[in-house]
């Protein structure tokens, strides 16, 4: 796969149907930020603007070609489709800090330049994706998850 740029629609084969994942931020230090578009599909859609104009099922950072080759699972590009307005913003990512007894202690937020950080988590932060580089076998199975 060539260099993936925001905007960047993949179709992803997986064993409960094709799914669909947008590239939307670039990042100099980390994988490629995706959004997983809702649902999946026999076919591909005809219109896939309808698709990413939808809703998200989950946003990672995950060096996708490279990732799912390792898990055995084709990816391929399909078309740049403009990557809408409610996700132009570099997405927060949260990511629990631990003591030595594996207890959470505060959670950091990184919003792809600073830290945050807070004892707790409110209901909208425990909805933000973790900090992590997503591996292909748990982003396959995160995509699977969206056939229920």
């Amino acid at each position: 796969m060539s260099e993936l740029k925001p905007g960047d629609v993949l179709e992803i084969t997986t064993d409960g149907g094709l799914a669909y994942v947008q590239v939307t931020h670039m990042h100099p230090s980390y994988p490629p930020v995706v959004r997983a578009l809702d649902g999946l599909h026999e076919d591909r859609p005809a219109d896939l603007g309808t698709l990413v104009a939808g809703e998200t099922r989950f946003m990672a950072m995950i060096p996708v070609d490279r990732a799912l080759a390792q898990a055995g699972a084709a990816c391929s590009f399909v078309e740049n489709v403009a990557v809408p307005e409610a996700y132009s913003a570099f997405p927060t990512f949260r990511m629990p800090i631990r003591d030595k007894q594996g207890e959470i202690v505060y959670w950091w937020f990184w919003d792809g330049r600073g830290l945050s950080y807070d004892a707790e988590l409110d209901a909208e932060q425990a909805k933000l994706p973790l900090r992590e580089v997503m591996s292909g076998k748990r982003f396959l199975q995160l995509l699977s998850d969206m056939a229920v």
